[in-house]
Protein backbone atom coordinates (compact mmCIF):
# COMPACT_ATOMS: atom_id res chain seq x y z
CA UNK A 1 0.00 0.00 0.00
CA UNK A 2 1.88 3.28 -1.50
CA UNK A 3 0.66 6.78 -0.31
CA UNK A 4 0.76 9.33 -3.44
CA UNK A 5 2.76 11.82 -1.00
CA UNK A 6 6.51 11.57 -1.10
CA UNK A 7 9.83 13.41 -2.47
CA UNK A 8 12.90 11.82 -4.11
CA UNK A 9 16.02 13.68 -5.51
CA UNK A 10 18.89 11.28 -6.96
CA UNK A 11 22.46 13.51 -7.70
CA UNK A 12 24.14 11.37 -10.11
CA UNK A 13 28.06 12.20 -11.90
CA UNK A 14 29.05 11.03 -15.46
CA UNK A 15 31.95 11.15 -17.86
CA UNK A 16 30.27 13.98 -19.66
CA UNK A 17 28.70 16.22 -16.33
CA UNK A 18 26.46 16.10 -13.43
CA UNK A 19 23.28 16.05 -13.28
CA UNK A 20 20.04 15.47 -10.48
CA UNK A 21 16.30 14.22 -10.65
CA UNK A 22 13.58 15.63 -8.45
CA UNK A 23 10.35 14.12 -8.22
CA UNK A 24 7.21 15.46 -5.52
CA UNK A 25 3.99 13.70 -5.62
CA UNK A 26 0.79 14.13 -3.97
CA UNK A 27 -2.56 13.08 -3.67
CA UNK A 28 -4.83 13.59 -7.43
CA UNK A 29 -7.43 11.42 -8.42
CA UNK A 30 -5.71 10.65 -11.57
CA UNK A 31 -1.89 10.57 -12.74
CA UNK A 32 -1.01 13.68 -13.95
CA UNK A 33 2.88 14.50 -14.97
CA UNK A 34 4.51 17.62 -14.81
CA UNK A 35 8.04 18.33 -15.71
CA UNK A 36 10.89 21.33 -15.53
CA UNK A 37 13.96 20.27 -18.27
CA UNK A 38 16.51 21.52 -19.96
CA UNK A 39 15.83 23.23 -23.32
CA UNK A 40 18.15 20.78 -24.95
CA UNK A 41 16.21 17.85 -22.99
CA UNK A 42 12.99 18.46 -23.70
CA UNK A 43 12.91 16.05 -26.07
CA UNK A 44 12.84 13.17 -23.85
CA UNK A 45 9.70 14.18 -22.16
CA UNK A 46 7.10 11.53 -23.73
CA UNK A 47 9.88 8.65 -22.64
CA UNK A 48 10.23 10.23 -19.38
CA UNK A 49 6.24 10.12 -18.97
CA UNK A 50 6.37 6.62 -20.31
CA UNK A 51 8.67 5.69 -17.82
CA UNK A 52 6.98 7.02 -14.84
CA UNK A 53 3.65 5.35 -15.81
CA UNK A 54 5.22 1.91 -15.50
CA UNK A 55 6.16 2.90 -12.38
CA UNK A 56 3.40 5.19 -10.55
CA UNK A 57 -0.63 5.04 -11.05
CA UNK A 58 -1.89 8.00 -9.27
CA UNK A 59 -0.70 11.42 -8.01
CA UNK A 60 0.48 14.50 -8.85
CA UNK A 61 4.08 14.42 -9.82
CA UNK A 62 6.44 17.24 -10.77
CA UNK A 63 9.68 16.07 -12.50
CA UNK A 64 12.75 18.48 -12.34
CA UNK A 65 16.35 17.86 -14.19
CA UNK A 66 18.96 19.48 -13.55
CA UNK A 67 21.86 19.12 -16.04
CA UNK A 68 25.41 20.45 -15.90
CA UNK A 69 27.45 19.23 -18.77
CA UNK A 70 31.10 19.49 -19.59
CA UNK A 71 30.12 20.21 -23.11
CA UNK A 72 29.23 23.78 -21.87
CA UNK A 73 32.81 24.55 -22.02
CA UNK A 74 33.15 23.43 -25.60
CA UNK A 75 33.14 26.29 -28.00
CA UNK A 76 29.77 26.81 -30.66
CA UNK A 77 29.44 27.01 -34.19
CA UNK A 78 26.81 28.45 -36.24
CA UNK A 79 24.85 25.86 -37.94
CA UNK A 80 25.20 27.77 -41.56
CA UNK A 81 22.41 25.40 -42.70
CA UNK A 82 20.06 27.52 -40.54
CA UNK A 83 21.07 30.73 -40.71
CA UNK A 84 21.45 31.24 -44.04
CA UNK A 85 17.71 30.87 -44.77
CA UNK A 86 16.91 32.63 -42.11
CA UNK A 87 19.55 35.59 -43.06
CA UNK A 88 17.38 35.35 -46.64
CA UNK A 89 13.95 35.26 -44.90
CA UNK A 90 15.27 38.67 -42.94
CA UNK A 91 16.55 40.46 -46.05
CA UNK A 92 13.85 39.89 -47.81
CA UNK A 93 11.24 40.94 -44.41
CA UNK A 94 13.58 44.15 -44.70
CA UNK A 95 13.23 45.11 -48.33
CA UNK A 96 9.72 44.52 -48.58
CA UNK A 97 8.47 46.82 -45.13
CA UNK A 98 10.41 50.03 -44.85
CA UNK A 99 9.78 50.34 -41.31
CA UNK A 100 11.19 47.36 -40.26
CA UNK A 101 14.30 47.34 -37.79
CA UNK A 102 17.59 45.78 -37.90
CA UNK A 103 17.70 42.55 -36.74
CA UNK A 104 19.89 42.03 -33.23
CA UNK A 105 22.32 39.16 -33.94
CA UNK A 106 21.80 38.12 -30.71
CA UNK A 107 18.19 36.98 -31.29
CA UNK A 108 19.53 35.38 -34.39
CA UNK A 109 21.33 32.97 -32.32
CA UNK A 110 18.52 32.34 -30.10
CA UNK A 111 16.49 31.19 -33.05
CA UNK A 112 16.27 27.41 -32.37
CA UNK A 113 19.04 25.04 -34.76
CA UNK A 114 21.38 28.13 -35.40
CA UNK A 115 23.49 27.86 -32.47
CA UNK A 116 25.22 24.42 -31.82
CA UNK A 117 27.39 22.82 -30.09
CA UNK A 118 30.98 21.38 -32.01
CA UNK A 119 30.71 18.04 -30.51
CA UNK A 120 27.98 16.08 -31.67
CA UNK A 121 28.64 12.59 -30.96
CA UNK A 122 25.78 10.37 -31.67
CA UNK A 123 26.92 7.44 -29.45
CA UNK A 124 28.04 9.77 -26.51
CA UNK A 125 24.68 11.22 -26.94
CA UNK A 126 23.24 7.63 -26.68
CA UNK A 127 24.96 7.16 -23.95
CA UNK A 128 24.37 10.37 -21.79
CA UNK A 129 20.28 9.74 -22.32
CA UNK A 130 21.08 6.08 -21.27
CA UNK A 131 22.34 7.62 -17.68
CA UNK A 132 20.02 9.83 -17.63
CA UNK A 133 16.95 7.92 -17.65
CA UNK A 134 19.01 5.26 -15.44
CA UNK A 135 19.23 7.80 -13.17
CA UNK A 136 15.06 8.59 -13.07
CA UNK A 137 14.60 4.89 -12.56
CA UNK A 138 16.85 5.12 -9.56
CA UNK A 139 14.86 8.24 -8.11
CA UNK A 140 11.63 6.84 -8.83
CA UNK A 141 12.78 3.47 -6.67
CA UNK A 142 13.63 6.04 -4.11
CA UNK A 143 9.96 7.94 -4.70
CA UNK A 144 7.96 4.30 -4.43
CA UNK A 145 9.97 3.41 -1.04
CA UNK A 146 9.01 6.57 0.71
CA UNK A 147 5.17 6.22 -0.78
CA UNK A 148 5.89 2.65 0.74
CA UNK A 149 6.61 3.51 4.56
CA UNK A 150 3.83 6.35 4.27
CA UNK A 151 1.18 4.06 2.80
CA UNK A 152 2.29 1.46 5.96
CA UNK A 153 1.80 4.25 8.19
CA UNK A 154 -1.51 5.47 6.89
CA UNK A 155 -2.23 1.12 6.78
CA UNK A 156 -1.54 1.40 10.42
CA UNK A 157 -3.72 4.21 10.84
CA UNK A 158 -6.98 2.86 8.86
CA UNK A 159 -6.40 -0.93 10.61
CA UNK A 160 -6.91 1.02 14.25
CA UNK A 161 -10.27 2.90 13.14
CA UNK A 162 -11.66 -0.52 11.69
CA UNK A 163 -10.78 -1.88 14.99
CA UNK A 164 -12.46 0.66 16.76
CA UNK A 165 -15.17 0.78 14.28
CA UNK A 166 -15.76 -2.92 14.94
CA UNK A 167 -16.32 -2.54 18.17
CA UNK A 168 -18.91 0.05 17.90
CA UNK A 169 -20.56 -2.60 15.64
CA UNK A 170 -20.40 -5.56 18.64
CA UNK A 171 -21.87 -2.69 21.01
CA UNK A 172 -24.96 -1.91 18.94
CA UNK A 173 -25.35 -5.95 18.00
CA UNK A 174 -25.48 -6.25 22.56
CA UNK A 175 -27.59 -3.64 22.82
CA UNK A 176 -30.43 -4.47 20.26
CA UNK A 177 -32.29 -7.13 22.25
CA UNK A 178 -32.25 -4.77 24.89
CA UNK A 179 -33.52 -1.84 22.93
CA UNK A 180 -36.05 -3.54 21.80
CA UNK A 181 -37.63 -5.20 25.26
CA UNK A 182 -37.23 -1.54 26.58
CA UNK A 183 -39.16 0.17 23.71
CA UNK A 184 -41.55 -3.32 23.95
CA UNK A 185 -42.28 -1.89 27.28
CA UNK A 186 -42.85 1.73 26.67
CA UNK A 187 -45.18 0.75 23.92
CA UNK A 188 -47.29 -1.52 26.57
CA UNK A 189 -47.51 1.26 28.76
CA UNK A 190 -48.62 3.83 26.38
CA UNK A 191 -51.38 1.09 25.35
CA UNK A 192 -52.83 0.74 28.93
CA UNK A 193 -53.03 4.83 29.15
CA UNK A 194 -55.07 5.08 25.86
CA UNK A 195 -57.21 2.11 25.79
CA UNK A 196 -59.85 0.92 28.86
CA UNK A 197 -58.96 -2.93 27.89
CA UNK A 198 -55.65 -4.11 26.91
CA UNK A 199 -55.59 -5.94 23.68
CA UNK A 200 -52.29 -8.64 23.71
CA UNK A 201 -53.10 -9.17 20.24
CA UNK A 202 -52.32 -5.99 19.17
CA UNK A 203 -49.70 -5.25 20.91
CA UNK A 204 -48.16 -8.18 19.26
CA UNK A 205 -48.74 -6.53 16.28
CA UNK A 206 -47.45 -2.87 17.12
CA UNK A 207 -44.08 -4.58 18.76
CA UNK A 208 -43.59 -6.71 15.23
CA UNK A 209 -43.83 -3.67 13.55
CA UNK A 210 -41.61 -1.83 16.14
CA UNK A 211 -38.92 -4.31 16.33
CA UNK A 212 -38.94 -4.11 12.05
CA UNK A 213 -38.72 -0.56 12.19
CA UNK A 214 -35.54 -0.98 15.13
CA UNK A 215 -33.98 -3.56 13.06
CA UNK A 216 -30.52 -2.58 12.42
CA UNK A 217 -29.09 -6.11 11.70
CA UNK A 218 -28.56 -5.65 8.29
CA UNK A 219 -26.87 -2.50 8.47
CA UNK A 220 -24.31 -3.93 11.35
CA UNK A 221 -23.67 -6.94 8.67
CA UNK A 222 -22.43 -4.85 5.77
CA UNK A 223 -20.30 -2.83 8.26
CA UNK A 224 -18.72 -6.23 9.10
CA UNK A 225 -18.50 -7.05 5.42
CA UNK A 226 -17.17 -4.08 4.27
CA UNK A 227 -14.61 -3.96 7.47
CA UNK A 228 -13.38 -7.22 6.39
CA UNK A 229 -13.36 -5.85 2.58
CA UNK A 230 -11.21 -2.70 3.96
CA UNK A 231 -8.97 -5.04 5.48
CA UNK A 232 -8.79 -7.75 2.27
CA UNK A 233 -8.16 -4.70 0.12
CA UNK A 234 -5.22 -3.29 1.66
CA UNK A 235 -3.18 -6.36 0.97
CA UNK A 236 -3.68 -5.58 -2.86
CA UNK A 237 0.18 -5.05 -4.34
CA UNK A 238 -2.57 -3.20 -6.76
CA UNK A 239 -3.46 0.64 -6.62
CA UNK A 240 -6.19 0.82 -3.95
CA UNK A 241 -6.84 4.39 -3.40
CA UNK A 242 -10.29 4.52 -5.42
CA UNK A 243 -11.76 1.02 -4.30
CA UNK A 244 -11.02 2.40 -0.64
CA UNK A 245 -12.64 5.92 -1.25
CA UNK A 246 -15.78 3.39 -2.77
CA UNK A 247 -15.69 1.29 0.36
CA UNK A 248 -15.76 4.16 2.65
CA UNK A 249 -18.68 6.16 1.18
CA UNK A 250 -20.28 2.86 1.68
CA UNK A 251 -19.45 2.35 5.53
CA UNK A 252 -20.73 6.15 5.38
CA UNK A 253 -24.39 5.25 4.17
CA UNK A 254 -24.55 2.40 6.81
CA UNK A 255 -23.75 4.38 9.92
CA UNK A 256 -26.66 6.83 8.68
CA UNK A 257 -29.00 4.49 8.63
CA UNK A 258 -28.02 3.18 11.79
CA UNK A 259 -28.74 6.47 13.19
CA UNK A 260 -31.50 6.75 11.26
CA UNK A 261 -33.24 3.99 12.65
CA UNK A 262 -32.16 4.26 16.06
CA UNK A 263 -34.60 4.48 18.76
CA UNK A 264 -32.05 4.73 21.90
CA UNK A 265 -29.60 7.77 22.87
CA UNK A 266 -26.67 4.67 22.80
CA UNK A 267 -27.10 3.96 19.51
CA UNK A 268 -27.67 7.48 18.21
CA UNK A 269 -24.04 8.00 19.73
CA UNK A 270 -22.39 4.80 18.44
CA UNK A 271 -23.53 6.27 14.86
CA UNK A 272 -22.06 9.37 15.30
CA UNK A 273 -18.91 7.99 16.59
CA UNK A 274 -18.89 5.28 13.64
CA UNK A 275 -19.58 8.85 11.36
CA UNK A 276 -16.25 9.76 13.07
CA UNK A 277 -14.06 7.30 12.64
CA UNK A 278 -15.26 6.92 8.85
CA UNK A 279 -14.48 10.35 8.19
CA UNK A 280 -11.63 10.11 9.88
CA UNK A 281 -10.69 6.67 7.80
CA UNK A 282 -11.58 9.02 4.25
CA UNK A 283 -9.40 11.67 4.84
CA UNK A 284 -6.14 9.22 5.29
CA UNK A 285 -7.37 6.84 1.68
CA UNK A 286 -7.46 10.55 -0.02
CA UNK A 287 -3.61 10.06 0.04
CA UNK A 288 -3.43 6.29 -0.56
CA UNK A 289 -2.29 5.36 -4.57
Amino acid sequence: MKSMTAFARTQNTADWGNFSWEIRSVNQRFLETYFKLPENQRHLEMKIREQIKHNLHRGKVEVTLRVSDNQSQQAFKVNQSVLQPLSQAICEVQQTLMEATQVNPLEVLNWPGVLGSELVDESALEQQEAELFEGLQNTLNALNENRLREGSALKAIILERCDAIAHYVDEAQRLLPEIIATQTEKLRERILTLVEEFDEMRLHQEVAILAQKLDVQEELDRLRTHLTEVRHVMESKDAIGRRLDFLMQELNREANTLGSKSADSRTSQISVELKVLIEQMREQVQNIE
